[in-house]
């Protein structure tokens, strides 16, 4: 998507929109179930799923594009950057502090702010996600599995698998 066009624009207004409800939601006394319910059905574009519970702190920059099965658990601070697509299937279990982005930038320097990329995630039935643990556009996790603490998952994750760790590598240079 290219910054500064139509769709970026409404991109912008809406992750806005969005900021002032998850600041809204954010201060909220944690028994108020009836104000988190119409706050979340506001920035979802519908209501929680049955037996989803999220924690708040919460923070989600469009919303639209969260699609959360029933009995989903979010613990406390996690972040959404679901423009590009953010699935999470039944019984999924995501920690404490874990981030989940489906867009960036191009590695070019000069195509860098002018663009944005970005592609889904998809995380599969009864995963459960270690606090602090990240997860970059386009990966898919897969039923079963297991993301430890702190892990940076940048490629796929296969069924009952146990993935950690967090590793910056060289892989080219400009």
């Amino acid at each position: 998507m290219r910054i500064h066009s139509p769709e970026f624009e409404a991109m912008a207004a809406r992750v806005r929109r969005v900021t002032e409800l998850t600041s809204r939601l954010n201060v909220l006394p944690f028994e108020d179930e009836t104000g988190k319910a119409e706050l979340f059905a506001q920035i979802l574009g519908r209501p929680l799923p049955a037996r989803v519970t999220i924690y708040p702190p919460f923070y989600t920059d469009h919303g639209l594009n969260l699609d959360l099965a029933e009995r989903v658990f979010i613990n406390q601070n996690c972040t959404f950057l679901d423009y590009a697509g953010i699935r999470l299937a039944e019984r999924v279990m995501v920690g404490p502090k874990v981030t989940f982005i489906t867009s960036g930038h191009p590695v070019d320097p000069e195509e860098r702010r002018r663009y944005l990329t970005g592609a889904p995630i998809d995380v599969a039935e009864n995963v459960w996600i270690g606090a602090g643990a990240t997860i970059l556009p386009g990966v898919s996790i897969g039923r079963d599995a297991v993301v430890a603490a702190g892990a940076v998952v940048a490629d796929d994750v296969p069924p009952a698998t146990l993935v950690t760790g967090a590793k910056a590598t060289p892989r080219r240079q400009w």
